[in-house]
């Protein structure tokens, strides 16, 4: 009603009839981008780029093997020695909590913790209560826990690959693989996880060339899924596995079942034009029930940008970072746990232990630091920005490109973006549910497993049902 008065009103007067025709001229730019523009064609996809060394591909391997984590007692040692043998941290300014990053007061507790209390040798065997494998594809020698549940007669075991993203780690999902992989006597199928260590992070290997982003990633774990045996699966990812399983559910249709995300992602210029006309008028854009999510606009664009500031380092010049993070277990704990601390929730910047001990423990915490210290693979995990957000995987323009995969999301309360139901169907068109959480973060799988696993559980459910309507044959 309000919306054709204010036409009503513009329409009285030639001032007005200017103005109409102006917001008519930019309205009709989202609307052709997102609904008449034609989308691109998919990109020729090679399955076999090889991104090990020419000596690798000469001794190339496609055999699966069991793998054991190992915290070796020289590790331990130099690990000790650094923590002990670095130099005094700067104080923090007078009445400062995380406002200007990790506070070096409470970062001197932590790494107390990690070299005189933290259990080297049980939490080995915590990491290997799993069984982890590897195999080499494309030249990589990837890394993955696979866990397969024992099931009545009666119920299926269907594959669902998850995938962790920047600074996580496998270790996110450990608390909720017994959740997932859970025997209910109210649903005809169980989950066998399989979950991956992303190439160049934690114990599987980096590329020996440049180029492999997102989108080369997600063939990497097409082919990881079919040397497993998997001809069609389902994909779950928030962080860098959310983007990659996206891809996957655009890049290979007939394969993918369904497509699960903790973390909605839409690179898309028309998306970001529609919320700024949305500022005039958040309703044409969000829910009420989101609204505040993204608006106040300028508020939504300043925390974007006091957390984004990583993004720019790592998509520049991740090498240079790295060396410092590679040398300093002090440096790589402050950079990594301040992600833990403000991507949970951004008024944790104002708490004097920065809200860690809220949701996780010291040892959680330290475990997914040990992912990347013990590998030594900081630097080349931090590549991954440098190798997507580039001209070359831009030009893709790959979420304009839509899937008719079904698509469940969920989005936590304090998720850094947040995209409304509408924007996620211009890509998805098969998007069966949207899960708005009044609770949680990036890291939803480590910080509410239980909440997590029942949102997967059900949108599995969901595809299956869709699939039977659709006629789709399942596995």
């Amino acid at each position: 009603m309000f919306l054709l008065f204010f036409i009503g009103f513009l329409l009285r007067s030639k001032m007005g009839r200017i103005l109409l025709a102006i917001l008519v001229a930019v309205l009709s730019v989202p609307i052709y981008y997102i609904y008449l523009k034609p989308a691109p064609q998919l990109p020729e996809v090679d399955l076999e780029e090889w991104w090990g060394t020419a000596l690798s591909k000469s001794k190339y391997n496609d055999t699966i093997r069991p793998f054991r984590i190992s915290f070796t007692p020289t590790m331990i040692k130099d690990l000790k020695d650094r923590l002990r043998d670095r130099h005094p941290l700067t104080p923090p300014l007078s009445g400062v909590n995380f406002e200007y990053g990790f506070n070096s007061k409470q970062l001197e507790t932590w790494l107390k913790y990690w070299g005189e209390s933290y259990d080297f040798s049980e939490r080995e065997e915590f990491f290997n209560k799993y069984p982890h494998f590897k195999t080499n594809i494309q030249g990589l020698d990837i890394h993955f826990i696979k866990v397969t549940p024992e099931v009545p007669a009666g119920v299926e075991v269907v594959p669902l690959l998850l995938l962790h993203g920047w600074p996580g780690s496998v270790r996110e999902f450990y608390e909720a693989i017994p959740l997932l992989t859970a025997v209910s006597k109210t649903r005809d199928f169980a989950l066998e996880v399989i979950i991956p260590s992303l190439p160049g992070y934690g114990f599987s290997s980096e590329a020996k060339k440049p180029g492999l982003g997102a989108d080369k990633m997600a063939v990497v774990f097409k082919n990881l899924m079919n040397r497993l045996g998997y001809k069609k699966y389902y994909v779950q990812g928030g962080d860098w596995g959310s983007l990659i399983t996206n891809i996957m559910a655009t890049f290979f249709p007939d394969e993918v079942l369904g497509y699960h995300s903790n973390m909605a992602f839409l690179m898309k210029p028309t998306y970001t034009l529609s919320t700024f006309i949305g500022a005039l008028y958040p309703p044409l854009v969000v829910e009420a029930a989101a609204r505040d999510r993204i608006y106040p606009l300028f508020d939504f664009y300043a925390h974007l940008i006091e957390e984004t500031g990583y993004m720019h380092i790592q998509s520049t010049k991740p090498d240079t970072v790295g060396v410092a993070l590679s040398d300093s277990p002090a440096g790589l704990a402050a950079y990594i746990l301040e992600k833990f601390s403000t991507w949970t929730n951004k008024v944790y910047r104002s708490s004097r232990d920065g809200g860690l001990h809220n949701h996780y423990t010291k040892t959680q915490l330290l475990d997914n630091l040990m992912v990347y210290w013990s590998t030594n693979t900081i630097t080349t995990s931090m590549r991954l920005y440098a190798e997507t957000f580039n001209s070359r995987y831009l030009s893709l323009a790959l979420d304009d490109i839509p899937t008719k995969v079904p698509t469940w999301v969920i989005q936590a309360k304090n998720e850094v973006v947040y995209i409304p139901t509408w924007a996620i169907k211009t890509k998805y068109h098969n998007l069966l549910n949207n899960t708005i959480l009044d609770d949680g973060g990036h890291f939803l799988a480590f910080q509410l497993p239980e909440i997590f696993s029942k949102d997967v559980l059900k949108a599995i459910e969901s595809f299956r049902e869709w699939h039977k309507k659709n006629k789709k044959t399942e596995l």
